[in-house]
């Protein structure tokens, strides 16, 4: 019965998942295997044309996403990480940024930056917020001083104690000082 199973079991095509390729870099997210319905030599295919459109299971979690939101997926085999941060791929060395997961479904452009935290080397991806920053008008007016937070619903400001009021509401309960 094991044989059967394992002569008609399909295994999952593993891949690469780059999420934006930019001229010397590539942003990582990581490995993810593909629909393990389809057949085999049917998603290579597709994934050598750059035309694969069904899910990817992300490793190490499970989360699917759809293929569209990556810019390559490549099977395993055909990247190589080395130790110093870069890949080998289509007979180029390529600086790597590792794309967090928070950044999977972003569907705007990544910018690299320098990994902070502790121990960190490389390269880490973040949204690129340049496009939201240009907008801004500089001669927009900001308003003075000091911004105070309080609940949504507090209507009026805190003022302070007034201790009139209080000698009126103790003096209706019966109460004098």
């Amino acid at each position: 019965m094991l044989k059967l199973k394992r002569l008609f079991h399909r295994p999952p095509v593993k891949v690469w998942v780059i999420k934006q390729i930019d001229r010397d870099l590539l942003h990582l997210c990581g490995q993810a295997e593909l629909d393990p319905k389809a057949k085999r030599k049917q998603v290579l295919a597709e994934l050598a044309r750059g035309e694969y459109r069904g899910a990817v299971r992300m490793a190490g979690g499970g989360l699917v996403f759809n293929a569209r939101l990556f810019a390559a997926l490549i099977p395993l085999d055909e990247l190589t990480l080395t130790d110093d941060g870069q890949a080998h791929w289509r007979e180029r060395l390529w600086r790597v940024s590792q794309v967090p997961q928070r950044c999977w479904s972003f569907e705007g452009s990544l910018i690299a930056e320098p990994a902070s935290h502790v121990g960190g080397s490389g390269l880490v991806s973040s949204e690129d917020v340049s496009g939201i920053r240009s907008r801004i008008d500089p001669d927009t007016p900001t308003l003075p001083g000091e911004v105070t937070f309080r609940a949504e619903d507090e209507l009026e400001t805190p003022e302070p104690f007034d201790s009139r009021y209080a000698t009126r509401s103790l003096k209706r309960r019966g109460r004098h000082h």
